[in-house]
Parts: C-alpha cells; sequence; structure tokens
C-alpha cells in the first residue's frame, strides 16, 4: 500500500487536474510519520534520478531537521552526489528560519553562519508565506531549467510552518503549489494531535491522499507510566504500528487501505495486515442499533399481523376491499344489454361501459361543482 501512494505521486497529475498532495499524520502515541516520510522521499527520489517519474526534479522543505540529515538518508540508497546536486535542491528553514544568525554575523557578534551551497538555500524569513513559495519555486525551476518540465516538492513539517504563520497562509501556500503546473505533486508531514480540528480538516482537504500513522491495536501503558519507568515511547510499542490511508479517485469515490509497518535498524518496512489481526478487528467493531434481517420468531410475528383492508373470514377466500363494488357484486345489478357486450369476446369493437357506484350519485355529478361561483 505504501507502494500504492509512491507511485500515485510518481505518476503526478492528468493534463487538467491538480497535482497528487500527499498528508501524513502522526501523534505523540504513535511517532513515526518521519520515518514514513523518509520512505517515500527515497522513494520518489530513486524513481526521479532514474527518469521514471513524471517530475525532473525535487526540492525538500526542510523545517524540522538540517539538510545534512537528508544527504544522510539518499545517500543510504546508494545515490550518486552528482546526480543528487544536479536533481535535489534543500531549502534550509531549519538552521536560521527567523535571520536572527544572519543578522549577529553582519553586526560581527558571532563569526559565521549559514552560508548557500550548490544544493542547499537558506531561508531567512519564514513567516512571509509569499517569499517562501516564490523561494520554493524559484529552486523548481532551476532544477528544470525554466522549461516546461515539472518538479516534486516535499515539505517535511507543516507543523513547524503553523508556528511562524497563520492558517489561512499556510493553506494558501499549500494549494497554490498543488494548482502550479510546474509541480507535479506534493508531500508533507503533519502532527495532528498538536492543532485543532479545524486546522486538520483544512489541511486533509488541501490533500488528494491522507495517510495516518496509528499504534498497534495491542493496549499500551500510558505515557507517564512509561517515564517514571525509565522506558522510552519507541521501546514501549516496538516501533510498530498501522498505516492508513485514504485516497480520493478522480471519479469522486473514496479508496481506503491498510497496511502495517515495523521500525528497524535497516529503516521501515511495509506488510499486509494479518488475517488474526482482521479477525480481532471486526469483533471489536462497534454494532449498531439495528438490524437488517429479521429472526425466526420476528417473521412468524409479522405473518400474523393483519394487514389493513384484508379481511379474513373463516371458511371464505380472502378479499382486498379497493373502495369499489367488485364485478361479481354489481354484476347482478347490470342490464342484460350489459352482460352481453361484457361476456361477448371476438366481436372485434370495444365499449366502454359506466356504472354507477351509487344511486346516491346525481346525474350531473360529472359536471364543474363551482361553475355556479362568481370568479
Amino acid at each position: 500500500m505504501a507502494d500504492y501512494v509512491c507511485k500515485a505521486l510518481r505518476n503526478g497529475a492528468l493534463e487538467g487536474e491538480l497535482a497528487p498532495a500527499l498528508t501524513i499524520k502522526d501523534t505523540i502515541h504513535s511517532p513515526f510519520g518521519l520515518h514514513v516520510f523518509d520512505y517515500i522521499l527515497s522513494q520518489l527520489s530513486s524513481f526521479i534520478l532514474a527518469g521514471k517519474a513524471q517530475s525532473r526534479g525535487l526540492v525538500i522543505v526542510a523545517f524540522s531537521r538540517s539538510p545534512s540529515c537528508y544527504d544522510e538518508i539518499l545517500n543510504k540508497g546508494g545515490i550518486d552526489a552528482l546526480l543528487l546536486d544536479r536533481c535535489i535542491q534543500i531549502l534550509d528553514c531549519y538552521s536560521d528560519p527567523l535571520g536572527w544568525k544572519h543578522q549577529l554575523t553582519e553586526s560581527g557578534i558571532i563569526s559565521s553562519s549559514y552560508p548557500d551551497s550548490v544544493r542547499v538555500k537558506v531561508c531567512r524569513d519564514v513567516r512571509n508565506s509569499g517569499e517562501l513559495l516564490s523561494r520554493i519555486m524559484e529552486l523548481g525551476k532551476g532544477l528544470v531549467e525554466g522549461g516546461k518540465e515539472q518538479f516534486f516538492v516535499a515539505i517535511d513539517s507543516v507543523t513547524e510552518m503553523f508556528r511562524h504563520a497563520s492558517l489561512s497562509s499556510v493553506a494558501g501556500l499549500l494549494s497554490s503549489l498543488r494548482s502550479n503546473v510546474q509541480v507535479s505533486g506534493s508531500l508533507w508531514l503533519l502532527h495532528s494531535d498538536l492543532h485543532d480540528g479545524s486546522a486538520n480538516a483544512v489541511i486533509e482537504y488541501t490533500s488528494s491522499i491522507v495517510g495516518i500513522v496509528e499504534e498497534a491495536s495491542m493496549q499500551f501503558r500510558s505515557w507517564q507510566n512509561a517515564n517514571r519507568e525509565g522506558i522510552s515511547l519507541l521501546d514501549q510499542n516496538s516501533g510498530k504500528g498501522k498505516f492508513h490511508v485514504r485516497s480520493k479517485r478522480r471519479n469522486g469515490r473514496v479508496k481506503l487501505m491498510v497496511e502495517e509497518f515495523q521500525i528497524g535498524q535497516a529503516g521501515i518496512t511495509f506488510k499486509p495486515v494479518s488475517s488474526e489481526e482482521e479477525s480481532v478487528n471486526r469483533t471489536l467493531l462497534p454494532k449498531v442499533q439495528f438490524n437488517l434481517q429479521l429472526s425466526e420468531k420476528e417473521q412468524m410475528d409479522r405473518s400474523k399481523v393483519v394487514l389493513p383492508f384484508e379481511h379474513q373470514e373463516r371458511g371464505k377466500a380472502e378479499q382486498i376491499y379497493g373502495g369499489r363494488r367488485s364485478l361479481m357484486e354489481s354484476k347482478n345489478e347490470m342490464p342484460p344489454s350489459a352482460e352481453n357486450v361484457l361476456m361477448t369476446e371476438g366481436s372485434g369493437t370495444g365499449q366502454i361501459l359506466y356504472v354507477r357506484d351509487s344511486d346516491e350519485d346525481l346525474p350531473d355529478s360529472d359536471e364543474d361543482p363551482d361553475d355556479d361561483l362568481d370568479i
């Protein structure tokens, strides 16, 4: 299923559609969102460098980690450094997000700051969403040399963006990335338990794919007990969990998938949910307050119910009263000529015979009763 997400981001968007966007959500109880982020980022980098993706470059916006961490992550995949310089750019929003170190360097208080390099560009004002978007697009267009080719954007933490900008500014930046014709897709991480429901809903609405990192189904000890006993959270849940994916299709349908993951020394690995786990989940599903099927006793009780207008008489056939006299009852009151007409077959002609329901109907009852009103 994680491979399905990677392929969806690799293929990009069709003409006239918005670019696909993936939101990875985690919480303090399952803080493995960065592991999933790194896995998908490595897969996309391999696709881009091999020329198998719609995009021809990758822009990484680093908010929560140093750019050197991404060099290590990408180098683990055996990617050549020369290819990284040619296809990947990093916008450093981690080292000096507000420009304080740069100002201290210019004033001579400190000796050095974080200068720009060939692959890393430092952003010194992350509060300005418009300027941040311009820097991202500038780096992306530099990778594709200003042509019509597309590039991919990966933001390692939208939560860090919320520390410096409002919800509307962040949502506007993400929407602008999706709607830009030169952006083939985007990816970002969100720590959902640090934000209210409105922020989570807005970010999910901006995304076409939502991946939720969830803890394993077993019962864990609380965070306070874990700290009291000197047990880290990673040891507490053994690096296991589930990755739930909700994908919006082109026809409006929503596809739901789930997969298990395991964190090890070699990284994160995914596997399908076991059959035993699925059977346990079925038993844990909440029961609804109604049942669409009837039991044997309910079926017997329903058969004994007398329906309205159904006359049950012992020794006689059941009859349904429809509000008019039946043909057999009114047959004796018909004139002989009418009876002959009804019983005649094969005459080749048809007649309409009107039989009055009761003698109380006046001859002029078919006329409009309101004709004498001056309306």
